[in-house]
């Protein structure tokens, strides 16, 4: 069965097309339209059709249409009085509806009720979408979709599933219990999407209006705050403390009346501190507290299995002081932690009803990779051989290709890597990454300014599989997390000297696990850049300019290297310059 899972409205727009429990693509908005944490509408269309096509299949294979509860197009709702018209023949239309767009969570709670064909007309939607007569609706549930996202992909029989973000649904947070092939929910679950009033209690919430009192962008730029929390001090976390409270049976509740009034408390309390004070208070806030409700839950369940999703989770220093608990023996954050992963969590909630508890736990498996974006196979060789891009290596056989990337990755050189399918999620994983040596720690500023990239924390490492434990503190917590670059740990010590360019100021790291058969060429840069130099980790950082979205295709990969970005491009068709290098 063909199914479309979407997440429409909202930042981290995607979709995702599945052939029952087996992934075929997965695409954020943002990589299509080439705007950072795009969330207009009028991109929807263009969305569906990437993900279709990169998956070979088109509308008409699709025969489940998944969907999250957020924003659709008040044309949709019963009793909304606009024309009926199509509005996807025209950008410019679509754009001017959106402002009259409205949340079906919000619906489903003034009819106390989760029955979508009370409140919305989806055959219209689908319609307009261009999905055949035969395609089934299916809505799902936010914060299930996120808890679901991190089951599916471990081989566990009892386990804690938490999640955490700035809302979804009417819904902070989530907590599920696997164990004895049943799921119980805590706290999180569609009941609560209808309740008429919850506590204005996010931490994430709470972080995201930290962000902006600091001058930055809301659910774009948290993760400079989690760098800048390094240099400060928590001056005034007890202030921010104070508002806050764990009940006995793990959930966060608060004091504030209202949103406008925890943005108000918390802008009102940074104005008295150094930027890095108030960083470093909302960290520990964030921390203490999910710790706090954490523990309660595995008290609770006594379960040593800690599923994570949810925005919240992007924070990977968080994520470490959760894999070190001592009742936790391993956490899996899901890469595509923030809201691009409820689509694949609203795919898997669908199977979950179609098939029941049972037969949708023995499809589960663990995660290799998300390399599930477009691979534009055929367009690389083309496009690469421009007139004003020069082939450097003699031949297009792995070999010259890796062992001339090491060769000037040694000399200092910055390459960008492109090859295979993009990866899922907001980590850059090797697919369309920038590789460099870790030697020297001024590599973070000369290559921050030539993408003119703001950034406090030093950039992350990629380490071959056989070589993690030697140089990281791996453990069994938290080494299946490090595959997909969602935690942080410490750097042994007999390394922190060789690789300062991947060190953080407290002596930790976010490391990339990798497997050869995951990316063979992007391990065999490093496997070949080890035998060169005797280190086994490179610099990976994204392969993106400041308030970019990760580059996709290989035009937008030229011209990277047009624009200075780097200085090479390495790619399976071969490794190229920019033949004026004045330019």
């Amino acid at each position: 069965m063909i199914i479309l899972s979407a997440h429409i409205g909202g930042h981290d727009m995607t979709a995702v097309v599945a052939d029952d429990y087996n992934i075929l693509s997965a695409v954020q908005v943002e990589r299509v339209s080439r705007y950072k944490g795009e969330k207009r509408y009028e991109y929807l269309p263009d969305m569906l059709n990437e993900a279709l096509s990169v998956a070979g299949k088109t509308l008409d294979d699709v025969e489940v249409f998944a969907v999250a509860r957020m924003e659709f197009l008040r044309k949709y709702f019963y009793g909304a009085s606009m024309n009926k018209r199509v509005l996807f023949r025209s950008k410019k239309k679509l754009r001017k509806d959106y402002n009259r767009a409205r949340w079906l969570s919000e619906k489903y709670r003034k009819v106390k009720c989760l029955d979508y064909k009370k409140v919305i007309d989806a055959r219209e939607l689908m319609d307009d979408l261009g999905l055949p007569e035969h395609t089934q609706f299916f809505d799902y549930s936010h914060h299930i979709a996120h808890a679901l996202s991190a089951l599916f992909f471990t081989d566990w029989d009892d386990a804690l599933l938490y999640t955490a973000d700035g809302g979804g649904d009417w819904t902070y947070y989530s907590a599920h219990h696997l164990h004895d092939n049943t799921l119980k929910t805590f706290y999180g679950g569609d009941e609560l999407a209808l309740c008429e009033k919850q506590p204005y209690s996010s931490l994430g919430l709470a972080y995201s209006y930290m962000t902006k009192a600091l001058g930055y962008t809301r659910n774009r730029h948290e993760g400079k705050l989690t760098g800048l929390a390094a240099y400060g001090q928590p001056l005034i976390y007890n202030e921010l403390e104070k508002h806050f409270t764990v009940e006995e049976d793990g959930r966060i509740n608060s004091d504030f009346s209202s949103d406008p009034a925890m943005q108000e408390t918390i802008a009102s309390l940074a104005k008295d501190v150094k930027p890095e004070d108030a960083a470093a208070s909302i960290q520990k806030l964030l921390e203490e507290f999910t710790l706090r409700s954490v523990k309660c839950y595995l008290k609770r369940t006594g379960s040593r299995k800690v599923g994570l999703a949810g925005g919240v989770f992007a924070n990977v220093s968080l994520n470490r002081r959760i894999a070190e608990l001592p009742e936790v023996d391993e956490v899996f954050i899901f890469p595509g932690m923030g809201d691009e992963g409820i689509a694949v969590g609203g795919l898997y909630q669908f199977l979950l009803k179609r098939d029941g508890l049972e037969h949708w736990l023995a499809q589960r498996k663990r995660l290799n990779n998300t390399y599930w974006g477009g691979a534009y196979k055929d367009d690389v060789p083309n496009v690469f051989n421009a007139l004003d891009i020069n082939k450097i290596t003699p031949s297009e056989s792995v070999e010259d290709i890796t062992s001339t990337a090491a060769r000037l990755l040694s000399e200092g050189a910055i390459i960008g890597f492109y090859d295979g399918r993009m990866e899922f999620g907001p980590r850059a994983l090797g697919a369309r990454s920038i590789l460099a040596s870790p030697v020297d720690r001024d590599i973070n500023n000369s290559l921050n300014k030539r993408l003119e990239r703001t950034e406090f924390m030093p950039f992350a490492p990629v380490v071959l599989a056989e070589d993690a434990a030697d140089i990281f503190e791996v453990t069994p917590a938290n080494e299946y997390a490090m595959r997909f670059m969602t935690i942080t740990c410490l750097v042994r010590e007999h390394w922190c000297e060789k690789i300062p360019a991947v060190m953080h100021i407290d002596g930790t790291a976010r490391p990339q696990i990798l497997y050869d058969e995951d990316a063979p060429l992007y391990a065999g840069i490093l496997r070949k850049f080890k035998e060169l130099t005797g280190l086994p980790v490179l610099v990976n950082t994204s392969f993106n300019a400041h308030e970019e979205p990760i580059i996709n295709t290989p035009m937008e990969c030229i011209g990277a290297l047009r624009n200075n970005r780097v200085d090479y491009v390495a790619t399976s068709a071969g490794i190229f310059e920019h033949k004026n290098t004045d330019l």
